[in-house]
């Protein structure tokens, strides 16, 4: 730790950034764009009986609109990445706030679930990966010393609209019905093209010299230095493998409360906003979660995935308990054991990300997030149809509740098995050579390549 913070005191005052000025009104372009992806995201559940009632189809086939949305998310987050570097971040983040609204007025004129499918899902799920990582990236640029607490505030937007926004698509499928609600929700979605348009674009650096098609060498240096920006050798370690799989894991019973516990609250007997009420309050202990979780886990007191470890096991436990709560028909029940996961749930989501240089080192921390939201898209895809298809088979949501809580505790399980897990202290991050070395050692093999011919062998040296 403190080799890292002498090594940023070391860097030239413009390589830092201004801990202020612009960058709080990017704090608050990124509030709102996190609000409109992830709180809308956590508030389609409003939406999932009216889908279910509307077409008369299967709980399954009508998560899946949902579940490809997520999915989407995740798996386009890199490509967020990758175009905010081939040209800038006001492009992309305006791009993605399009695409996302016109994905969802789209969807209000569905005939069919596959036109869901392909609206809802694919088209505001490509919008809401182009934003999101770019908009934590600017964010990010623009502090230094108050890094952490610019994230924070940004992201208690998430609980915040949690709280506000079931409430509000209840009212408006009431007034406007769900076609009109997505309607206006994509008018809403609309506005984070606003939010992108507050981003100050980056001089750009010239474009690199044009690489030989026909240069054997050239090919093996440009398919290399791909495969370090993308960081793909974490892939073949084992404390990464195994701490993406224990996050995967929980990111398959993560979000089926947010998709299916307004359901079962209706099935259970609780009118239309009671049952939103209970997700409003997890999504208010979510945001007090988020901040005493930060600020308990600063005090240095426990290890990050051990307090990680904590609230993914409990997490897992209050999802169990949601169904069973209800059993008796006490709603007073039922919303203590929401506020509870809320809580939890928030309780995590900061530490997921706090642990992950800690495993592979603050050098390559940006491709190892991105690669972490790549792989567990795949697991956010199956949760709520999984559970959605439990609920076909045995008609409730007990079952549905019961697997999707046994995924984080698996996935706590998982996370026991990485290397000094039960140590009191955490070891020594692993270090690589910097880009600068990694080109120094890949021209000196590029060299040694005798097979080549001479010409072939000078050009890739260059």
């Amino acid at each position: 730790m403190t080799k890292v913070k002498s090594e940023s005191e070391s860097r030239s005052d413009e390589a830092e950034g201004p801990d202020g000025g612009w960058g709080w009104v990017l704090l608050g372009a990124l509030f709102i764009s996190t609000s409109l992806v992830f709180g809308l995201m956590r508030s389609l559940g409003i939406f999932f009986v009216e889908f279910v009632q509307y077409f008369e189809e299967s709980a399954q086939a009508v998560s899946w609109i949902s579940s490809t949305g997520l999915a989407a998310q995740q798996f386009f987050s890199p490509l967020g990445a990758a175009l905010c570097n081939a040209y800038n971040a006001r492009l992309v983040v305006m791009a993605g706030g399009f695409l996302a609204g016109l994905g969802l007025i789209l969807a209000s004129q569905a005939t069919c679930l596959a036109h869901l499918y392909l609206t809802m899902g694919v088209i505001s799920g490509l919008g809401w990966g182009l934003v999101f990582t770019p908009m934590v990236a600017t964010v990010m640029a623009s502090f230094t010393r108050r890094r952490t607490l610019a994230l924070g505030l940004a992201f208690s937007s998430i609980g915040l609209s949690s709280f506000a926004f079931n409430p509000l698509f209840q009212l408006l499928v009431e007034m406007y019905t769900w076609r009109g609600a997505l309607l206006i929700l994509g008018g809403l979605s609309l506005n984070i093209v606003a939010c992108g348009a507050l981003i100050r674009p980056k001089p750009r650096s010239e474009a690199p010299a044009k690489v030989d098609p026909e240069s054997k060498s050239s090919c093996v240096a440009q398919l290399q230095r791909v495969s370090n920006y993308l960081e793909l050798s974490l892939l073949f370690e084992r404390p990464y493998v195994t701490y993406t799989l224990a996050i995967s894991l929980l990111n398959v019973g993560y979000f089926v409360p947010y998709f299916h516990l307004v359901a079962h609250s209706r099935q259970a007997g609780f009118s239309e906003y009671q049952a939103a009420f209970v997700m409003s309050a997890a999504g208010a202990t979510d945001i007090l979660g988020r901040v005493v979780s930060g600020w308990f886990a600063d005090l240095h007191h426990f290890r990050l995935i051990h307090l990680l470890s904590l609230w993914t096991a409990l997490a897992g436990v209050f999802i169990m308990l949601l169904p069973v709560s209800s059993l008796s028909g006490s709603y007073i029940a039922l919303v203590v054991i929401g506020l509870l996961y809320g809580f939890c749930s928030g309780a995590l989501t900061s530490l997921a990300f706090a642990v992950v240089p800690m495993i592979v080192g603050v050098e390559r921390m940006m491709g190892a997030l991105g690669l972490l939201q790549l792989i567990e898209s795949s697991a956010g895809l199956l949760g709520t149809p999984l559970s959605g298809l439990l609920k076909d088979i045995t008609g409730n949501y007990m079952a549905s509740f019961m697997v999707a809580g046994s995924f984080p505790i698996l996935g706590t399980l998982t996370m026991a098995t990485l290397p000094h897990y039960f140590s009191c202290t955490d070891p020594p991050p692993p270090q690589r050579r910097s880009l600068g070395d990694k080109d120094k050692g890949l021209n000196s093999e590029l060299e040694q390549m005798n097979t080549l011919p001479s010409d072939i062998s000078d050009k890739g040296g260059e």
